[in-house]
């Protein structure tokens, strides 16, 4: 375990988004420099970043990590790179699988290429639990098969796939961060907590929803932002895939049972057709193997379920919060 953070830098990329900006604040407490990289746009916005605001030892940048110079450019002189940019939402992507290779796989080359030249001593690729598919078998090790049962999850095991190559072919320190069903404040209402929550705080009583029945390995924000921290200041773990998950899993429908539990609502749970995967690209079983983590690092989730909803909760109900979300409009 690295335990000097005294001048470490950290890039992230996808520090706009809903655990990049967890993270970026992480990193910040932890006593690192932080370069964070936000999508360009017209509008000057850092998307949440600007729920995080100016600090010291934080330096926003806008870019694109589809540009390959761009990429060069953000990584001199950095010591870690945390690469979260992607194209996550599933729906999404089966309209526009193009972008999502652009994104996701040429993106990550991009990334990498820039990482190689900067000579970083790590770099931190995020994968996601879709990868595995379906469970064959409970809980998920990492030497399960590859399933892309969605465009997304196939551009995520092509994007993993270019990162252990360039271990392999050029040693390039890559530690592949597997993190299973990240759930807190600031998710997009494209994931299903904040969809049942941003519905019942509208006053919604009949909530549309997709299918019940899968099961999801649930892990709060904080507790995966701390895992991406835990294997990036670990020695030895490069070349190694390695998820942050919690071992236990909960259907969809149970879900939105215990969010209406800790809401106090009396809810109905309709069925919205647009809001079901094709029969085969429903992924219907995710619970996660982390002995692995838990063996070569310090970390442990440590943040139960029901405590994480209760969080989540009172963030999406506080102030004008909820005002950032379509609740309806559904948001694929």
């Amino acid at each position: 375990m690295v335990n000097d953070k005294s001048g470490r830098t950290a890039l992230v990329t996808g520090a706009d988004g809903f655990i990049g900006s967890h993270l970026t604040e992480e990193l910040l407490a932890n006593g690192y420099k932080v370069r964070a990289l936000a999508q360009y746009n017209s509008f000057n916005s850092w998307g949440w970043l600007d729920a995080v605001g100016s600090r010291p030892g934080l330096e926003v940048v806008c870019g694109d990590v589809r540009d390959p110079d761009f990429c060069r450019e953000i990584c001199e002189g950095i010591d870690t790179v945390f690469h979260l940019a992607a194209l996550i939402a599933i729906p999404y992507s089966y309209s526009a699988p193009d972008s999502y290779v652009d994104t996701n796989v040429k993106g990550t080359l991009n990334i990498l290429q820039g990482a190689r030249a900067a000579a970083v001593r790590r770099i931190i690729v995020t994968s996601t639990s879709e990868v595995y598919g379906t469970a064959r078998q409970v809980p998920i090790p990492e030497t399960h098969p590859r399933q892309p049962q969605s465009p997304y999850s196939a551009t995520k095991i092509a994007a993993d796939a270019m990162a252990l190559s360039f271990y392999n072919a050029f040693d390039l320190p890559v530690t592949i961060a597997r993190p299973f069903n990240t759930y807190g404040p600031r998710q997009s209402a494209r994931a299903f907590i904040p969809t049942v929550i941003t519905q019942i705080a509208a006053g919604k009583k009949e909530i549309m929803l997709g299918d019940l029945r899968p099961t999801r390995d649930f892990n709060y924000v904080a507790d995966t932002a701390r895992g991406f921290i835990a294997l990036a200041e670990t020695d030895g773990l490069e070349g190694r895939e390695i998820n942050i998950a919690t071992g236990t899993e909960i259907s969809m429908g149970d879900t939105a049972a215990a969010i209406a539990r800790v809401m106090g609502a009396e809810i109905e749970i309709v069925t919205d057709p647009q809001r079901l995967r094709p029969a085969k690209s429903e992924v219907e079983r995710l619970c996660g193997d982390n002995s692995l983590i838990t063996s070569l690092t310090d970390w442990r989730p440590q943040v139960s379920f029901d405590e994480g909803l209760r969080r989540t909760v009172e963030w999406f109900t506080a102030g004008d919060n909820l005002s950032r979300y379509k609740t309806d409009i559904y948001n694929r």
